[in-house]
């Protein structure tokens, strides 16, 4: 994030998307020679669900993945990177050493762009303040990057017929949504308070699955939404930068997500969607249909007029056009490039561990962002943001333990 920061020279920038590409493309390419785990050896659609973290299926997959590991059907969730609910085996073989250092490079790079991607939107945003406008270009920017893979045949292209993307769009809608709440609240407030917000998420999921569904958890498990709650409640309370349109828009990030990880498991699981519908190709066409989605809207709430008019005044308070291109180009890059390291990290770990390198994620972005912007936080702030995080700690290995 700091060179897409530098005001001057466009070379360091290409640098840095040309390293992230190569040493992501580096952890991708052993995905499928892994020896070292049995479960890994399988294809892919023996071990997972039909669609996988934030979008992600198997070819022609026509069973639960549920049935295939012996669990209730429905308790796959293949779409949601944060939640612990995917299918996976529950007790992976003994790592041997290569597999222990692949994985170590792909959560490093899941951290390093994840945190990058967030100083950088917020860059975005601080020079630009259009966050439909910036949400908007940063799902459209994995297009070139996926179709360039998919002319070349480096990647198998997707077939997937009209009535499955009709079945998907709902789900590209709601990634679009968790998308856009997250980048407005990121321009309204501090980044560190729209984490805190993001990690409601589960009480929102548990809410919504009773409410719509009649889907109640064991008690142990509401008890942990507890220090959720109330450490929002905290962090708000004393929140420096606090408006209720950041708190809204972050809040809603997380209903939407919420909402996109229980779809896929009530009406996605186990359904064949298409062909090719890899892990890396389900998030493509999701964000394709995310894209289509918001930008209409993202026209009709910030038009020509307005986006040029934030350019200009952008302009006047001293950034230059070439600078605030390497922005854009820097955010959408490094939003599409971590989400597609996310899945492969957190395939082929447990759920358990999926739960904690979660939470470490968090708690490393709040505190580098705190950092890099020099947020001011109350010690009752402090307070309510780790209760509130741990909290979610507690309800992913809660919901393991009584599932």
């Amino acid at each position: 994030f700091q060179v897409c920061h530098a005001r001057k020279g466009s070379l360091p920038t290409l640098a840095l998307m040309a390293a992230a590409s190569v040493l992501f493309s580096a952890a991708y390419a052993p995905a499928h020679r892994i020896g070292a785990v049995p479960a890994l050896r399988r294809p892919l659609a023996a071990r997972v669900p039909p669609a996988l973290l934030d979008g992600s299926a198997e070819d022609g997959a026509a069973f639960s993945a549920a049935a295939q590991l012996g669990r209730e059907p429905g308790t796959c969730d293949p779409y949601d990177p944060k939640s612990a609910e995917y299918c996976s085996p529950p007790e992976p073989a003994p790592s041997s050493l290569k597999r222990t250092v692949r994985l170590g490079v792909l959560f490093f790079l899941w951290y390093s762009l994840n945190t990058a991607y967030n100083i950088g939107n917020k860059l975005v945003l601080t020079a630009f303040p259009m966050p439909w406008t910036a949400a908007t270009w940063e799902l459209f920017f994995g297009f070139p990057y996926v179709f360039l893979l998919w002319s070349t045949g480096l990647r198998k292209t997707p077939k997937i017929s009209l009535e499955s993307i009709k079945l998907l769009a709902p789900s590209g809608i709601l990634l679009a949504g968790t998308h856009v709440g997250g980048v407005i609240s990121f321009g309204l407030g501090a980044i560190s308070f729209t984490h805190v917000l993001k990690a409601t998420e589960p009480v929102w999921s548990a809410l919504i699955s009773a409410l719509f569904f009649r889907d109640f958890l064991p008690l142990p498990v509401y008890a942990s939404l507890v220090p959720i709650i109330a450490g929002v409640s905290l962090a708000s309370l004393k929140e420096l930068t606090f408006s209720w349109m950041s708190f809204i828009a972050g809040t809603g990030s997380a209903v939407t997500s919420a909402a996109k990880a229980i779809l896929s498991k009530k009406v996605l699981d186990g359904k064949s969607l298409g062909e090719n519908l890899t892990p890396a190709n389900m998030f493509a066409v999701l964000s394709i249909l995310g894209f289509c989605a918001i930008l209409p809207v993202s026209l009709a709430l910030e038009g020509p007029a307005k986006a040029s008019a934030a350019w200009s005044a952008a302009l006047a308070a001293g950034y230059t056009t070439p600078y605030l291109l390497k922005l854009l180009a820097c955010s959408g890059f490094l939003y599409y490039i971590y989400n597609e390291v996310a899945f492969l990290a957190l395939a082929e770990v447990a759920p358990v561990t999926h739960a904690v390198t979660n939470t470490v994620k968090r708690v490393v972005i709040i505190l580098a962002s705190i950092l890099v912007f020099k947020t001011t936080i109350t010690p009752l702030g402090a307070a309510g943001s780790a209760i509130t995080v741990a909290g979610a700690l507690l309800y992913a290995l809660a919901k393991n333990k009584y599932k």
